[in-house]
């Protein structure tokens, strides 16, 4: 397979001009090296998840990370915008938005008038597709080097690191730049890649998705893996607010059918089936390409997403959520026996965590007496916009989009009214504070200045901010509120400051690791250069977190 490595390393060099320099300079690796080092992004495994349903876990799954390894109990990421392609990135390279250059899963381009997924790039195609407007896939706008590009570069590229996940955000930013990265398509039920990796697919590959693993689920349902009254959400098994997609309906047994292909593959993905499929692809992507047999330490990132598909589908309170935990708890089981017979745990360092957690249903919150709605961004833009146009007495509206967490100006519609753009921001800031169910909100000028107050959700939104991807004023919902572009599409939303969405966990396990459960307050952010500084080697250019010590104890022994 012809490989498209002086492409790559062009890319690279783009965003990260001085990183070979610092590489060359970087200590040598540890003599004791593991073969390999697992990390697993659950996502939307809230923090307190694990630690509910440990009692009913089977043995080799979250109980060996939570009984052989290191538990923290208290992490939490610095950022707001806990959102899939910020989570991902903030725990490949340790930074935030301003270091790894993901706003969010989307955001608006100034130059092109935009919208931006955090992934797409044009001039890397899907290998064999024609070329088509954003669905070209690369790390392109990650601007921080990851983890596993540092074991690569300290290695001189004898190491390699592959990342693989349903979703293409969660398989490409744990990647970063020099691993090769696959992700499933829920248009023809097989695992992909772009261009950006290699110029056409291993063989392996090829034949592994000719095998058509994903149509041996056809005509199967998934069912309730207990009796139904083991279950502590047994009586929420048709809500109201849950939804049903890809005809999977909403009360068990989904079936999954077979008489739409399309719906069939995009359906899969909100069943614990999505998961186990994508176990089934690494394991044969270790075996073809031997990794963790190599001279040094070799890397693979796996991120399981059916737990957030199915957490947004239906809640995180609700009968499918727990199934699902219980489910992916025997799945892991089965990826750490398949590590421990192919190398052995003790040669294996695991790491576990998530790219953020999850809130209520806010439905389910109002029935509960809670405060809770559901925000529509089309309706509050019409609000500020008319506040706008009363207060600068003016016909045209200013505001022309919204990406979480970020209102965009229309700079071209500011000028024509005579307008500043600082002033129309700090309108616009007081006008979004006046719609109902927003807590805070801080303008483009005050983040780019460093006004930080005192107000906790500033700091967190100082992390967030990108000062080329970001928008003109940033803000934060109250608890409870759901807020995304698309208000009915999902039950249950995350993406806000709050513990609910911030907290995650973090996981060791394997190697030298010894079993220790830390209640210290920590962050996701960490994660990154606890495993750089475990290795030896230096951590990622754009890396704000410290090394775990309880890791890091067992290498002095």
């Amino acid at each position: 397979m012809e490989e498209t490595m002086p492409n790559r390393l062009r890319i690279l060099c783009a965003f990260l001009s001085t990183l070979i320099l610092l590489a060359v300079a970087a200590p040598g690796v540890r003599a004791d090296q593991p073969k390999l080092v697992v990390f697993i992004t659950v996502d939307q495994l809230r923090g307190d998840m694990p630690w509910r349903f440990k009692d009913r876990f089977g043995e080799g799954g979250f109980k060996y990370l939570l009984e052989k390894g290191v538990a923290y109990t208290n992490a939490n990421f610095r950022h707001s915008t806990t959102f899939t392609a910020v989570g991902h990135a903030s725990l490949a390279t340790g930074g935030n938005a301003l270091q790894h250059g993901l706003a969010g899963n989307d955001w608006h381009d100034f130059a092109t008038g935009k919208q931006i997924y955090c992934v797409e790039d044009d001039r890397h195609t899907l290998i064999g597709k024609e070329p088509k407007a954003h669905a070209g896939m690369s790390p392109r706008n990650l601007t921080s080097s990851s983890f596993g590009d540092e074991v690569v570069l300290a290695t001189g590229g004898k190491s390699r690191v592959f990342s693989v996940s349903i979703k293409d955000r969660g398989a490409i930013l744990p990647g970063g730049h020099l691993g090769k990265a696959y992700w499933y398509s829920s248009s023809s039920g097989q695992f992909v890649t772009s261009t950006y990796y290699a110029s056409e697919y291993p063989a392996w590959v090829t034949a592994w998705n000719k095998a058509g693993h994903a149509a041996a689920y056809k005509d199967k349902a998934w069912d309730l893996l207990h009796d139904r009254s083991t279950y502590i959400f047994a009586d929420r098994d048709d809500e109201p607010w849950e939804k049903s997609y890809k005809k999977l309906g909403r009360t068990f047994p989904h079936a999954l059918g077979n008489e739409d292909e399309k719906a069939f593959n995009a359906g899969l993905r909100f069943t614990p089936m999505g998961d186990e499929l994508t176990l089934a692809f690494v394991k044969e992507l270790m075996d073809q390409e031997k990794l963790g047999s190599g001279p040094t330490t070799d890397v693979l990132a796996v991120s399981f997403s059916v737990t957030d598909y199915i957490g947004h589908a239906f809640g995180p309170d609700s009968l499918e959520a727990e199934d699902n935990l219980l489910r992916l708890d025997r799945t892991l089981a089965d990826f750490f026996a398949f590590l421990d017979k192919k190398h052995g745990l003790d040669n294996v360092v695991i790491a576990l965590s998530s790219d953020h957690g999850i809130d209520s249903v806010p439905e389910r919150a109002l029935d509960s007496g809670l405060a809770a709605g559901r925000h529509r961004p089309k309706d509050f833009i019409a609000t500020v916009n008319e506040g706008l146009k009363k207060r600068f007495k003016i016909q045209e509206d200013l505001v022309m989009v919204f990406w979480n967490p970020s209102l965009y100006l229309d700079p071209d519609a500011v000028s024509r009214a005579g307008l500043e753009i600082e002033t129309v921001e700090a309108a616009l800031r007081e006008e979004i504070l006046k719609v109902p169910g927003v807590r805070f909100a801080v303008t483009r000028t005050d983040l780019l200045k460093g006004n930080v107050t005192s107000e906790p959700m500033h700091a967190k939104l100082q992390l967030s901010f990108h000062p080329t991807r970001s928008g003109h004023v940033l803000f934060v919902q109250d608890v409870g509120w759901y807020l995304y572009p698309k208000p009915d599409e999902f039950a249950a939303m995350h993406g806000t400051p709050y513990t609910m969405d911030t907290y995650v966990p973090v996981l060791f396990a394997g190697h030298k690791i010894q079993h220790k459960i830390v209640d210290r307050e920590v962050a996701p952010e960490d994660v990154a250069s606890t495993i750089t500084t475990y290795l030896g080697i230096k951590p990622p250019t754009g890396s704000t977190g410290t090394a775990l010590v309880e890791v890091l104890a067992g290498l002095r022994d």
